[in-house]
């Protein structure tokens, strides 16, 4: 029963974590696309308010006027609108999340012992370092390098370095589909905390200063503006980090910590192109299609790479005889019931009674068999000879009566 309610926390704070991220990704890009697309005003009466770009955009049947001051209004409104509770929530319900799916259960879904022989205290332990360690190191790199010239160049280099070695470190130190998930969420934790330490901080200070009637210190917007930019370029590998634990074939690669790399590098210089794209509408800058097709080059060429060998048909002479539900029943036993037996049934599936077998009989083919995603960490040592042994009697009609 504990499993269910389990279950039942997963999925809604999946649900929430989505909607969340969605408003915060979505805001992220507009303001984004916003800040790219500003042009300098035409009418006297917005220079002489201090404005220093405007967009005018038509959507839902309406018209909007989005203004950008140069530094700042001459008086602030009473209300101002601020974007940090999407940021923040999408964390919080992120990390909930994470803590349900695989801290709680870190024996089975963060520890693969092949790699790493380590407690389950342990395995969390490092896991958690992750977050903090590269907060601590990316915040370091902007702070020593972020104000020198061609600052942004040295700080993307070493930042994308630093993500090479968390992402080499994370596939060898826990199980894949783990793994995968700890380097988006070690970005995604960076990306919420430039919010929080950085941007808000830096906005209010210079709300405050401006509403006591204080010069502001460019160097908070200036700041602000940097870190937003780091998380839009964040974004794309933190959505497929997020996704990539449904396709398996991703992270059980040998070579997965490059596979995890390049397929981040592809969607980062992908969402290059959309951001220098508003500007090459404005005639400030040149047309971004490079970028976007190396990202696409990158991504074929992973595709390419990780293409399964085709394997020969098995001669009819040599064909295996059929398979016995028995035969299966005993794999199942031994493999498949510590997580879905009598005691414990998690995703609310059992598989030590016939009729749920049968009932289950697509799901077990395509996690056993197809993906080989369960066991998970394959923990209980399913062998291919095994995976084999069900796929022919799936094949065969999935029959759990002689």
């Amino acid at each position: 029963m504990d499993s269910y309610y389990l279950d039942w926390a997963n999925l809604l704070l999946r649900w929430v974590h989505v909607i969340t991220a969605i408003a915060w990704v979505g805001a992220s890009f507009y303001f984004v696309m916003l800040d790219s697309s500003l042009e300098k005003p035409q009418d006297q009466e917005s220079l002489d308010k201090g404005v220093g770009g405007e967009l005018w955009a038509v959507h839902g049947g309406g018209f909007y006027n989005s203004q950008k001051y140069l530094l700042s209004p001459k008086k602030l409104p009473e209300h101002l609108h601020w974007s940090y509770w999407e940021s923040y929530t999408t964390w919080i319900t992120g990390f909930a999340l994470f803590t349900v799916s695989y801290l709680w259960n870190a024996s089975t879904y963060l520890i693969d012992k092949s790699k790493m022989d380590w407690s389950p205290g342990a395995a969390i332990g490092v896991a958690l370092a992750f977050f903090v360690v590269f907060w601590m190191v990316y915040d370091g790199i902007c702070q020593l390098f972020g104000k020198r010239k061609n600052g942004d160049a040295i700080v993307g280099l070493l930042i994308f370095i630093f993500i090479c070695f968390a992402s080499w470190l994370a596939c060898h130190w826990f199980a894949g589909r783990a793994a995968f998930l700890l380097v988006g969420a070690m970005l995604a934790t960076s990306m919420s905390a430039n919010v929080f330490f950085w941007i808000i901080p830096g906005q209010r200070k210079n709300v405050a200063a401006l509403r006591a009637g204080l010069p502001i210190d460019p160097a908070h917007g200036a700041r602000g503006k940097q870190r937003s930019v780091h998380n839009t370029y964040f974004t794309l590998p933190v959505l497929f980090a997020m996704l990539s634990n449904h396709y398996s074939f991703t992270y059980t690669h040998q070579y997965n910590w490059l596979v995890l790399v390049a397929i981040m590098l592809g969607g980062a210089l992908i969402r290059q192109f959309f951001v220098v794209r508003h500007h090459w509408k404005l005639g400030r800058a040149s047309h971004p299609l490079p970028y976007a097709l190396v990202g696409i080059a990158i991504l074929v060429g992973v595709i390419v790479w990780l293409k399964p060998a085709p394997v020969a048909p098995m001669p009819a002479a040599a064909a295996a005889p059929p398979v016995a539900f028995q035969d299966v029943q005993k794999v199942l036993e031994q493999r498949c019931f510590m997580c879905h037996g009598a005691q414990v049934q998690m995703k609310n599936v059992r598989l030590d009674a016939p009729d749920q077998v049968a009932l289950h009989a697509q799901a077990i083919y395509q996690q056993v068999v197809v993906t080989k995603i369960m066991p998970m960490t394959n923990a209980t040592g399913m062998t291919d000879e095994e995976r084999a042994l069900v796929g022919r009697w799936f094949q065969a009609g999935a029959k759990t009566t002689p």
